[in-house]
């Protein structure tokens, strides 16, 4: 069972960045079924590694987004997606040094982090670049 389900509700009206959010949707879907499943560290490792490289790419993507619409609360934006990848590389890191498991609190944070991000921070961006021509 889906941990984070894609809906309209989480669109952001920009069709790139949409198509992102439903990679990590679907990357952090697999990291739970993998860890349900009692898969292996291995496994869960390749996942967890996964989304923290796509989390990187994607906001890297908004970030040039931003830059190039000019968008007026990018550095608060910027804070969150700084934030958001040191806590998730501190997570990576400590898995990979046998320090933390993968654990329902873990995929708790993960999928409210990610759902909140983009229901408030992203959405707004998103309705920011339409005013300004993005599609």
């Amino acid at each position: 069972m889906a941990l984070i389900s894609w809906s309209s509700m989480l669109s952001t009206g920009i069709a790139e960045q949409d198509t992102q959010h439903k990679k990590l949707i679907d990357l952090i879907n697999q990291l739970n079924d993998a860890m349900q499943s009692g898969h292996s560290n291995e496994v869960l490792g390749k996942v967890l590694s996964e989304l923290v490289n796509y989390t990187v790419f994607h906001f890297g993507y908004e970030e040039k987004l931003m830059a190039q619409y000019k968008y007026e609360d990018t550095p608060a934006h910027k804070t969150e997606h700084t934030k958001f990848v040191q806590t998730a590389g501190d997570l990576k890191k400590k898995f990979d040094s046998g320090n933390a498991v993968i654990s329902v609190e873990i995929m708790n944070f993960l999928r409210d982090w990610l759902t909140n991000h983009i229901m408030k921070t992203d959405k707004k961006l998103g309705q920011a670049l339409v005013k300004l021509g993005a599609k």
